[in-house]
């Protein structure tokens, strides 16, 4: 257990420490908990006894240890009250009626780890479970087509199909409009097989250069679903703008562990869940801040990565707005 002041203390180092990157001196403690430098300095030998503070062996001061974190997470911490201009950033987002749930979510984190200079994530649905609800084609310049992939889930899987100049758009519509008819409600994962046993059969009837067109749209459904998770990083650099990571091989190191989807996701509670250094299981240097978002059946999760001295209190909160806001454009 500790006392009190041993909390205050250790808060004030936690605080501090997260502002400046600079081990904290007693002297700058006693001036925030009103008693003598002596007084703190004693309490600091009892802080780091007890596993909460390390010293700095290259100046003075202490550090706050991640048994300290942990403690400051879980016992002192407070989520902090959002400024005006975070929250404006953020509405911009979610009051943008012309975002689909997935668009939305992504501009989000991007907007986070702007504020913040962590990197965020977003984990989606896997393709598996997303069914097909429509695809449509839209003609652009040379010879280009947008091809829009529409899941029951809100994902949108965009893809340039580049086409040879004989192909029509009214082979093109045609197309699209077999699939349509054929295929939608299958599982994502499952349409190639579809596309293969059930459109390539009868396709010639339809359309007259459909060897091209279907190949295309084959390529892009095989392309969507082999990406299993749909992952999204922001501010994935962010880190070289950390004290802690000016090692490049470190900073590389780390940035090789992001392939690591499973290591991102993990298995979460419904909350905001907080977790430092080795638990992080990317490294113990991070720590990760996750939660999971559930909109009309899209399941995914949001992850703030940073270093282990993060500002706790200001991603719970930004992630707790972003929770409740998600899915606030078809309200």
């Amino acid at each position: 257990m500790l006392s009190e002041r041993q909390k205050n203390i250790l808060k004030v180092i936690v605080d501090e420490y997260v502002k400046s990157a600079i081990p904290v001196s007693s002297s700058k403690i006693s001036k925030v908990v009103k008693c003598s430098s002596a007084t703190v300095r004693n309490e600091m030998v009892h802080l780091e006894e007890k596993g909460f503070l390390e010293k700095d062996h290259f100046a003075s001061g202490r550090t706050p240890s991640e048994a300290g974190y942990k403690y400051y997470v879980d016992n002192l911490m407070q989520p902090k009250n959002m400024t005006g201009e975070d929250m404006l950033k953020l509405q911009t987002v979610f009051k943008n009626s012309s975002l689909d749930l997935s668009d939305t979510i992504r501009k989000s984190i991007e907007i986070v780890s702007e504020i913040t200079n962590y990197t965020s994530v977003v984990l989606g649905t896997s393709a598996k479970d997303n069914r097909l609800k429509k695809v449509e084609a839209v003609p652009l310049d040379d010879n280009k087509i947008l091809t829009m992939v529409i899941t029951d889930k809100g994902v949108v899987e965009h893809k340039n199909l580049y086409l040879p100049s004989t192909i029509s758009l009214v082979d093109v519509t045609k197309t699209v409009e077999l699939i349509n008819k054929l295929i939608v409600g299958t599982p994502i994962n499952e349409v190639s097989e579809k596309l293969e046993y059930e459109i390539k059969p009868i396709i010639g009837k339809y359309v007259k250069q459909h060897e091209v067109l279907y190949n295309a749209f084959y390529d892009a459904f095989s392309e969507f679903s082999s990406g299993g998770s749909e992952v999204h990083f922001a501010g994935r650099n962010n880190f070289l703008k950390q004290p802690e990571f000016s090692n490049i091989d470190k900073v590389r190191e780390l940035l090789s562990k992001f392939d690591d989807v499973n290591s991102i996701k993990g298995e979460e509670n419904n909350g905001i869940n907080i977790y430092i250094g080795e638990d992080s299981e990317i490294s113990s240097d991070v720590s990760v801040i996750k939660t999971k978002y559930n909109y009309n059946g899209e399941e995914g999760t949001i992850a703030i990565i940073g270093p282990k001295r993060m500002e706790y209190d200001r991603v719970v909160s930004l992630l707790d707005y972003i929770k409740e806001n998600i899915g606030g454009n078809d309200e």
